[in-house]
């Protein structure tokens, strides 16, 4: 009977934990909701503030040229000095231009530039307004009068929806560089050459779909740790859990955004 009891017990706080669970989820999906929909009400409104967009454009893509640099001129070399050897058993490095540049453009490109910009842009973004939320600076701005989410929120979001393609595209080039230095090692292909067999493969809907990729990859990034900035609280403790909660979501959503986007895209290519 005791134990009949205890079970019962536990069933009945079972069931309130699970619909506050519940009701939180949807909390959170109203507010993530209402955020999204405040940056499009209030970001192509005047006054228009230029001068942040440029310097955020300055922090999110001049700033990231080196790390971005490094990472795609690896990525060339490496995925096509491990790409090699299994064409190799067929006779066919002939095709490994063709083959690292619809991998590049098509893949590895946008998923590499967005995860780096989830761990560097996102994070630094969730941190920086983490600390404004704590410090209460964002408190002393709406009182002064000005609009804090337009400045600190929209700014952001544009910077990275904008820089981020544009990184992609220098990511690409700067890893099919890093190919084309290892294939010439290797087979002495010509620049000419390696760049005509590695383009031709290559259509417009491949170039389409990678910048759209960009663009929802730019938006997702910003947005997270705008919002996780944002909305922190807690003190000090906030601002890291602001930034990891950018860093993780940003990551989590990009994959699942690219799984959308390759499925939505596979359509068009039949």
């Amino acid at each position: 009977m005791k134990a009949d009891h205890t079970t019962a017990v536990t069933e009945e706080t079972a069931k309130p934990k699970f619909a506050d669970s519940l009701k939180g989820f949807f909390e959170d999906i109203y507010l993530v909701y209402r955020f999204i929909l405040r940056f499009f009400k209030e970001a192509f409104l005047p006054p228009y503030e230029f001068k942040e967009f440029v310097r955020q454009c300055y922090e999110v893509g001049y700033r990231s040229f080196p790390l971005i640099t490094l990472t795609g001129f690896i990525t060339g070399v490496v995925f096509t000095k491990q790409s090699r050897p299994s064409l190799a058993e067929f006779g066919a490095t002939s095709w490994i231009p063709s083959l690292v540049a619809i991998a590049i453009f098509r893949a590895l490109a946008p998923l590499v530039t967005a995860l780096i910009a989830a761990g560097k842009v996102g994070s630094s973004i969730g941190a920086e307004l983490a600390s404004m939320k704590v410090t209460e600076q964002i408190d002393a701005m709406e009182v002064s009068a000005t609009k804090p989410f337009k400045y600190l929120v929209c700014m952001r979001i544009l910077a990275t929806t904008i820089c981020i393609p544009v990184l992609v595209m220098y990511t690409a080039l700067v890893a099919m560089l890093g190919a084309y230095l290892n294939v010439m090692q290797n087979e002495a292909t010509s620049f000419s050459a390696f760049f005509q067999s590695a383009f031709e493969p290559l259509s417009f809907l491949d170039i389409n779909t990678t910048l759209i990729k960009s663009f929802v990859f730019g938006f997702t990034i910003g947005a997270v740790g705008c919002y996780q900035g944002y909305n922190s609280s807690k003190g000090t403790e906030g601002v890291g859990k602001a930034a990891n909660s950018a860093v993780v979501l940003g990551m989590f959503f990009v994959f699942l955004e690219e799984v959308i986007i390759v499925q939505i895209s596979g359509f068009f290519r039949v």
